[in-house]
């Protein structure tokens, strides 16, 4: 059983004042609103209804966390969270892409997503979910460029693949791979940049997601002792 399954609702942040004070790793997603973000969530870790979106797409400007470890799986258990047995949390990004948002609204957008992926210590890595049929729009490009000055990992996950054609899957995932290595660091080096298909309606790609989640928090090693993570809110 993956680990994944472990997931529960933690607690969701609208200012960066807000954001947990723990010490455990963070793997945030992020996508456009349409990218099938809150499906993938769900599908990875086993629940229906764990990540959810908006009724009107690109209104929710806020970010989700999720517990992983330390609970029952079920999330319709109230009994509580173990804080000394949380392996990692599961950031969920407010999607970003439509036009009906305000103005007002992408300003906030933009600081709370831009300081949040360049700025927390405690984020180890960033999957960034896009359609497969439209990857790399200019907000997934921005996203991209956030964070990469980092050095941290950026998994790429190309969703609805069923929509696509073999041929069309296979060369959809080559020009990803070389995008991504298109990008170098100062010395030349490239960043720790991964993709691949995936495919809810399929069930595609979930074990290969599930694997590099894992590695990517920790989840695949035993845990360390005397991990216990503090969760008063952080302060500016």
């Amino acid at each position: 059983m993956s680990k994944l399954w472990q997931a529960r609702f933690f607690t969701t942040v609208n200012h960066l004042r807000d954001l947990p004070r723990t010490t455990v790793p963070e793997i945030a997603f992020a996508g456009r609103s349409n990218a099938g973000k809150s499906t993938a969530i769900n599908i990875l870790c086993n629940q229906k209804g764990l990540a959810f979106a908006s009724k009107t797409p690109g209104r929710t400007q806020h970010i989700n966390f999720f517990s992983v470890g330390g609970a029952h799986v079920a999330m319709h258990r109230h009994d509580p969270t173990n804080m000394d047995e949380v392996r990692c949390l599961i950031a969920d990004l407010p999607g970003y892409g439509y036009a009906e948002v305000s103005g007002d609204a992408k300003l906030h957008w933009q600081r709370l997503l831009g300081d949040y992926v360049q700025r927390r210590e405690q984020l180890a890595a960033l999957v960034l979910m896009m359609d497969a049929r439209r990857p790399f729009t200019d907000l997934d490009i921005q996203m991209l460029e956030w964070f990469a000055p980092t050095g941290k990992p950026i998994h790429c996950i190309l969703t609805k693949a069923d929509k696509l054609t073999r041929s069309e899957a296979v060369n959809t995932l080559r020009q990803a791979q070389a995008k991504l290595d298109s990008y170098v660091d100062e010395e030349g080096e490239g960043f720790p940049f991964t993709v691949q298909l995936f495919s809810a309606l399929k069930r595609v790609g979930i074990d290969e997601a599930t694997a590099k989640i894992e590695e990517l928090v920790g989840l695949d090693r035993d845990p360390e002792p005397d991990g216990a993570p503090d969760t008063a809110p952080e302060t500016d």
